[in-house]
């Protein structure tokens, strides 16, 4: 009997892929799939200003993200390894204070077996964020294709800093118009996380 959803888990993990491989490795593959992502976009700067824009971006991906994550991740697998990890850390912690040597071999053992748990671990993150890049990928690439050559001296004011080029680096190469998607993502993730209780938040 086919079991579609390890295929359709398998498509999706190929096509996150697929796109991280793209954006690194074919010089055309960004503009192409952000002139895809256009034909359906292209509207919504006529509608709205970038900075709405980017909200709305922010907005979608931070729901489509907690959604992948409440669905993919073990929640409790990870909440009781992220205690049993606290509790070893304590553990070793009081072994080295008293200078147990025995104690701390033993715990090296441990240490030693929670290795594996740890590469679980992180499966459970790693497929989610290729799930996650099919679709925050596409737009990312044409918000950069659009704010970079189809507005002209896009501008925005921002509290402290004053009125700034989007396109222009804020720090560390990254442009204003990530800082703001950045900060319309953030408190929106955490609403969203909280009204879906996903990890506890």
């Amino acid at each position: 009997m086919t079991n579609w959803k390890d295929i359709l888990e398998r498509i999706a993990i190929s096509l996150g892929i697929s796109m991280f491989l793209g954006m690194i490795l074919i010089p055309d593959f960004r503009p192409s799939v952000a002139s895809g992502v256009g034909i359906l976009l292209g509207h919504l700067p006529d509608m709205f200003p970038i900075h709405i824009v980017l909200f709305m971006m922010a907005a979608f991906t931070g729901l489509y993200a907690s959604l992948i994550q409440k669905y993919t991740i073990d929640w409790e697998l990870m909440r009781t390894f992220s205690e049993k990890m606290k509790s070893f850390q304590k553990e070793y912690r009081e072994a080295q204070l008293a200078e147990n040597k025995q104690k701390l071999k033993k715990l090296d053992e441990r240490r030693a077996a929670m290795m594996g748990d740890q590469g679980k671990m992180m499966k459970q993150q790693f497929k989610p964020m290729l799930y996650i890049s099919i679709i925050t990928l596409p737009l990312f690439f044409w918000a950069w294709d659009f704010i970079g050559a189809t507005v002209p001296d896009p501008t925005m004011t921002f509290p402290f800093w004053g009125e700034k080029l989007l396109n222009d680096p804020a720090f560390l190469g990254i442009h204003y118009w990530i800082v703001w998607y950045m900060i319309c993502s953030l408190p929106v993730s955490q609403v969203i996380r909280k009204a879906l209780d996903i990890g506890g938040a």
